[in-house]
């Protein structure tokens, strides 16, 4: 079973559903503060719990692949009586372009997403195994302490970034460094960046094959695109005001 957190819109007239694509080693409860605020401007969300993370049910996560990823996220999309709007963080960036690839997509926005590839390098060896976010610079689990990772980030913030943590699959981490190939996400794509984020900063999508639009926020690292209340006061007004002027050129 894959588990879904849903977060309905308080108005009878709902613009559209979000389909929410968490991040490598968390879990679907990363997107609280999303969910809170596309709720605020009528969108219905629904974060997924890819397979092996949070409330799904638990797998073999050592050979886990992207792909299997997208599926999840496919399996979903399919559910709703229109296509979604895909929104992932990070590596769920990647799996939701993969599934907006495969299925109808309304629109896509990739917060950092991991980048897609035009070919593989086989000589990229793929590992099986696991991992946690310490590999993502976490050097403790304590809300209180000061995170690198996490400069930007409140005690609450923290507090659910490190909550959401979970297992995750080397097999797949190692297919991101051979390169997952996307050829085209078939529907208006948008690339979220932070001016304060070193893993994934802008430059990391110059040259990228697809054609996507670009945004920029000041201030958040990689989970403050996610977490950060502050950015996200000005972040998500943006990111919904360029769904809207998507639907007015229809």
């Amino acid at each position: 079973m894959i588990a879904v957190t849903a977060a309905l819109s308080g108005s009878a007239a709902v613009r559209a559903s979000v389909v929410l694509v968490h991040g490598a080693a968390n879990s679907a409860s990363v997107w609280a503060y999303w969910q809170r605020e596309l709720a605020a401007r009528a969108f219905a969300s629904y974060a997924i719990d890819l397979r092996g993370h949070g409330a799904s049910d638990r797998v073999d996560l050592p050979r886990i692949s992207m792909e299997d990823y997208a599926d999840d996220v496919v399996t979903l999309m399919r559910e709703f009586a229109e296509p979604p709007i895909l929104i992932g963080w990070s590596m769920g960036g990647l799996a939701a372009m993969l599934a907006a690839e495969a299925a109808p997509a309304l629109a896509f926005v990739g917060l950092a997403p991991s980048t897609p590839a035009l070919d593989r390098d086989a000589t990229v060896p793929l590992r099986e195994g696991v991992f946690g976010i310490e590999e993502y610079g976490i050097t403790h689990f304590d809300p209180d302490a000061e995170q690198p990772a996490m400069f930007d980030l409140d005690r609450e913030e923290r507090a659910i970034a490190l909550a959401s943590r979970s297992q995750e699959s080397r097999y797949a981490r190692d297919e991101r460094a051979a390169g997952v190939v996307v050829r085209d996400i078939n529907c208006p794509a948008l690339i979220v960046t932070s001016t304060a984020d070193t893993q994934w900063p802008r430059s990391r999508y110059d040259g990228m094959h697809l054609s996507v639009d670009h945004m920029s926020v000041d201030g958040g690292s990689h989970w403050g695109l996610v977490l950060n209340r502050r950015v996200l006061a000005d972040l998500v007004p943006r990111v919904t005001a360029w769904i809207d002027r998507l639907a007015a050129a229809e």
